[in-house]
């Protein structure tokens, strides 16, 4: 049964006329006439009575007019599904850590990408604890995450539960940054005993599982400190008052010259970390996944051949 047909039998029990739905199908009388009657033999029943006045419909015609517009609201929810599977496809999503490097990949990431037809792309920084929830239950593509490596027990096991896949991309030390007019810029081996007369400055809304026995986590503590949400405030806060300095994952050296800072090791106590990528167990990478991938592999590769002082 061709389906143009059911809208054309819903027409005509709407206008009560074949001629009035025929102007409003544009379309000839005869024309739609035919379709009809043919539809008619076809299920060996009438839809509808002709009159001087125009049609009504008969009782089995009512009965098939009935599941006719189910099937129409049918068709439209599937051509819906279509929109929303294109629409999704021209979304991307991405939950990370605020890290540079991983700041730099998204940015080659972006540039790399083909957006002829329109795209929308969504960056959470955020910490660890809510990119597990963004990438599980808020429909994001993919996630970083970054924990000290005594969390890992806990986030492994959290990632678990949520049946989420990861991969782990980089361990790596928390280096210091800051301005290069900071005092502790140019000694060749920094304590953390050296820092404790100057500003820190970190993130505010870092999280750890719960799971996790108050004072397992070593914080590296400084007497004053100063928290920020985005990376912006950061570098501004770090170039502009040479007082303060940040643990940070390795840095580029663009980011470095643009903001005229520098950065430096620092033997600390539990300080390995591990930047981790995860995804849904039922997600299936797509081509914009895997080249997002590349590009965060390739700014790691570029900021972990950088040697710190």
């Amino acid at each position: 049964m061709n389906t143009v047909y059911l809208k054309y039998v819903l027409e005509v029990e709407r206008c009560g006329s074949i001629s009035q739905a025929a102007q409003n199908l544009f379309m000839a009388q005869p024309n739609l006439s035919k379709a009809i009657k043919d539809l008619e033999e076809e299920l060996n029943y009438q839809i509808f009575y002709r009159n001087s006045n125009g049609v009504t419909v008969t009782e089995k015609g009512a009965e098939f007019l009935y599941h006719a517009q189910k099937m129409m609201e049918q068709m439209e929810e599937i051509e819906k599904l279509s929109e929303r599977a294109d629409m999704l496809s021209r979304q991307f999503k991405i939950s990370i850590p605020r890290g540079s490097y991983i700041a730099n990949g998204v940015t080659a990431f972006v540039a790399d990408l083909q957006m002829k037809n329109g795209m929308d792309i969504t960056v959470n920084e955020t910490n660890a604890l809510k990119t597990i929830t963004n990438v599980a239950d808020r429909g994001y593509n993919m996630g970083i995450i970054r924990y000290q490596l005594l969390e890992e027990a806990a986030f492994k096991s959290r990632l678990k539960n949520n049946k989420l896949e990861y991969e782990i991309l980089w361990e790596f030390e928390y280096v210091l940054v800051m301005s290069k007019e900071h005092p502790l810029a140019t000694k060749a081996v920094i304590s953390v005993e050296d820092l404790q007369d100057y500003t820190k400055i970190t993130h505010g809304d870092i999280e750890i599982p719960h799971t996790l026995k108050t004072g397992d986590v070593k914080e590296m503590h400084s007497q004053k400190t100063i928290y920020v949400y985005e990376r912006g405030s950061q570098f501004d806060l770090l170039a502009n008052v040479p007082t303060t300095y940040m643990w940070v994952s390795p840095i580029p050296d663009s980011y470095l010259e643009k903001n005229g800072l520098v950065q430096r090791a620092c033997k600390a106590k539990n300080n390995r970390y591990r930047d981790v990528l995860i995804y849904r167990k039922d997600y299936k990478l797509g081509e914009y996944d895997k080249l997002f991938q590349k590009k965060i592999y390739e700014s790691k590769i570029e900021v972990a051949s950088v040697k710190c002082m």
